[in-house]
């Protein structure tokens, strides 16, 4: 009986003092626009968590609370002093962000900012921090089990993370928890499994790479790239690459235009062998000297910053070369990953509505959407490559309101634009200007690439009806942004 009370008590003891004085709660009000009606905004929701205070009355917390905020509010541990505060970086990728006070700090400049710890290693314990209702706080001991390369907010971005293996109480607050070592700010917890008692941290080297990125003002993130890959696993595959049996490697299926690697001159068929004098097995994971084995972009989104040149050595035609790779941001996607604190664009036409296809968009379509989800849509996200030529968005017909105007038409859905009037269409704003121009016969010609393969929209047919749907109370009709050029 004593050992297990010993053990309760090394786990869950309350802190006397030390990290407490830099932490306090932060409250969000989040509200998104709706994917699949994007005019209309979704209900409303909120979330708890807690925030580190840096220098300078900067508080440290994750991008799940800040995004898409309309109403941000930090309070003291026990609740009763309060300042409202608004986001002044935001890295959805890393799932980072610094929140500034509106006005005066009140209470916060009363706390004790926190220090960044070294990294810590697998193995060693992290504390972390909790408050209970009434302001006292509560600490939880792990141990890192290892270091990972993990996607923590938007899917498919992946940076280093701590699995921590800790038995945590139910508190007040758990969404987004710090994590310390010796009083100095360590990792911060995106997620726990309480089934398994594993938590995923943000790792002190990525957050510290984040802050020394802001301290200037000008935020950049982190930079990519630009590559798909496959492993070199089969032994075929390696025979036809001239990969000796000893050599790793990972094979590019694609190349992004305007990325990084782009622009070095890597190309699609080269094969990746090293990265800043990391080997890289056939799998892609290479051996870190502190952290043991973990995945290759750390290579890139994980020490170096944007801006700096690391070398890439590649097989190309079974030579082997070295390439010197400048690192910028990863080009904006043809399907973007998310719209984060963006109202989505669309068009609304005679009845013809008009969106760019995006992951959330298909997300919408539910739980199982990677199936239910319509297939040339999907076909899109799987193989933007086929798509890119003359597009930056792809234009998607999503529904048609049955009206005057769109008669024999109603049961469209899922119609990828081509062209409207001979013209092809790159985007939603090129859409709309094509629509805005009178056709000699005045009616619109919409090319789609599946049947009817072509729509013809009567444009005085159309205005009728779009100043009718703005009578009916429909706030707008069109959401475009400009494109930079």
């Amino acid at each position: 009986m004593k050992s297990l009370l010993a053990l309760f008590l090394t786990l869950s003891l309350p802190l006397l003092a030390g990290p407490e004085k830099s932490v306090i709660r932060v409250n969000s009000t989040i509200q998104n626009f709706s994917a699949s009606q994007p005019w209309e905004k979704a209900p409303s929701r909120s979330r708890r968590g807690l925030g580190t205070i840096l220098p300078g009355n900067r508080i440290l917390t994750t991008a799940a609370m800040a995004t898409d905020a309309t109403y941000i509010e930090l309070q003291s541990a026990d609740s009763t002093q309060t300042v409202t505060a608004k986001v002044s970086m935001i890295d959805y990728d890393a799932n980072l962000a610094l929140l500034v006070p509106d006005s005066e700090p009140g209470f916060l400049a009363k706390l004790t900012p926190a220090e960044i710890a070294a990294p810590p290693k697998p193995g060693e314990q992290l504390s972390l921090l909790q408050f209970e209702n009434n302001g006292d706080p509560l600490s939880t001991t792990g141990t890192i089990r290892s270091m990972e390369l993990l996607s923590t907010f938007v899917t498919g971005r992946y940076f280093l993370c701590y699995t921590l293996k800790a038995s945590m109480q139910t508190s007040g607050n758990s969404f987004t928890l710090p994590a310390f070592v010796d009083g100095k700010l360590a990792g911060i917890l995106t997620s726990y499994d309480a089934k398994d008692q594993i938590s995923d941290l943000i790792s002190v080297d990525i957050i510290a790479a984040f802050l020394k990125d802001a301290s200037d003002g000008k935020y950049e993130g982190f930079p990519s790239l630009g590559v798909g890959t496959t492993t070199t696993e089969d032994p075929h595959f390696r025979g036809w690459l001239k990969l000796p049996e000893d050599q790793g490697g990972l094979y590019i299926t694609r190349i992004l235009p305007g990325g990084s690697g782009d622009l070095a001159g890597l190309k699609k068929g080269d094969v990746i062998l090293n990265v800043s004098g990391n080997d890289l097995d056939r799998r892609g994971y290479f051996q870190h000297p502190k952290y043991g084995t973990l995945y290759w972009p750390h290579l890139v989104k994980g020490a170096p910053l944007m801006g700096e040149k690391i070398p890439v050595q590649i097989l190309r035609d079974g030579k082997q070369e070295t390439i010197e790779v400048t690192l910028k941001k990863s080009p904006s996607p043809l399907v973007p990953t998310h719209r984060f604190d963006q109202a989505p664009p669309f068009l609304i036409k005679g009845g013809l509505v008009f969106q760019e296809l995006s992951r959330p968009y298909l997300e919408a379509f539910g739980k199982d959407w990677s199936t239910r989800a319509p297939l040339n849509l999907l076909d899109v996200l799987s193989s933007p490559e086929d798509y890119e030529k003359g597009r930056r968005r792809v234009v998607v017909l999503t529904r048609v309101v049955a009206t005057e105007a769109t008669i024999g038409y109603d049961r469209l859905a899922s119609q990828i634009i081509k062209s409207v009037n001979g013209e092809p269409v790159a985007g939603l704003p090129e859409l709309a200007e094509a629509l805005e121009k009178t056709p000699a016969t005045g009616i619109h010609i919409i090319e789609t690439d599946e049947e009817p393969y072509q729509i013809f929209l009567d444009e005085y047919l159309s205005d009728q009806v779009d100043a009718d749907f703005l009578k009916r109370g429909l706030p707008i009709l069109k959401r475009l942004y400009e494109v930079k050029k």
